[in-house]
């Protein structure tokens, strides 16, 4: 027999959530803590930010976005404490901010800490090597009201993030801190353990709330909390 897809498995959905598209999904993994972002895109052109506790398997809502987050561009610090992403919201085109722009924030959240203007779809989003040390992609000066205090930006290749593509049918597959299979599939996150899939987060139902981001969110980084880089010895 063949093998069955991740979508086959995947438990239906309602009647009124047939009635929608599904929205897709999108999953960034921290290397150093039980942490993950899932990046939603839709309905229609808006996109959203989940934080979630891999180890609890607790998702908490976060900040709603009217524009495009680019999943494949971001990425979480190895702490899971920040997160740089890659936005596109052609409505600020003619401002400072330009068409599109990389920023840092505290997930699941998008307010800018530091943010750099990029004014193109090419390019953006970034790439951590330490808790405050990043690779930017095409970025240029950060943004005057937005300075790039407390983070150490470096030069090299910041490689996209990609689906392990281990389930066919499947938006999204990957491996969590526990080298757990998950996998999203018809708006919602999957685990498959022991041979069976286990529905994790239902993503169809929720809608977009532009409730602002907490204090704690919007808390600017402290200058000397930077790592220094190695010293070469002479």
């Amino acid at each position: 027999m063949p093998k069955p897809t991740a979508a086959a498995n995947a438990e239906p959905r309602s009647h009124d959530e047939r009635r929608k598209p599904a929205p897709r999904l999108f999953v960034v993994m921290a290397t150093a803590a039980p942490v993950a972002v899932v990046i939603r895109r839709g309905p229609a052109s808006w996109a959203q930010l989940t934080l979630w506790n891999t180890e609890q398997d607790v998702f908490t809502e976060g900040a709603w976005f009217r524009g495009r987050i680019s999943g494949e561009k971001c990425d979480l610090s190895p702490d899971g404490k920040l997160f740089v992403y890659a936005a596109y919201k052609g409505s600020r085109f003619r401002t400072s901010y330009t068409e599109s722009w990389t920023a840092v924030s505290r997930p699941p959240w998008l307010h800018a800490l530091a943010l750099w203007p990029i004014g193109t779809t090419y390019g953006g989003g970034g790439r951590f090597t330490d808790n405050r040390r990043l690779i930017l992609r095409g970025a240029g000066k950060a943004h005057v009201d937005h300075p790039a205090r407390g983070l150490d930006i470096i030069g090299g290749v910041a490689e996209r993030h990609r689906s392990t593509e281990e389930l066919e049918g499947a938006q999204w597959t990957g491996r969590d801190q526990h080298n757990r299979l998950v996998f999203a599939a018809r708006g919602c996150i999957f685990a498959r353990m022991a041979g069976e899939d286990r529905l994790l987060a239902n993503f169809n139902t929720q809608l977009p709330n532009t409730a602002p981001p907490p204090r704690w969110a919007t808390q600017p980084l402290q200058a000397d909390a930077v790592p220094r880089a190695p010293q070469r010895r002479k």
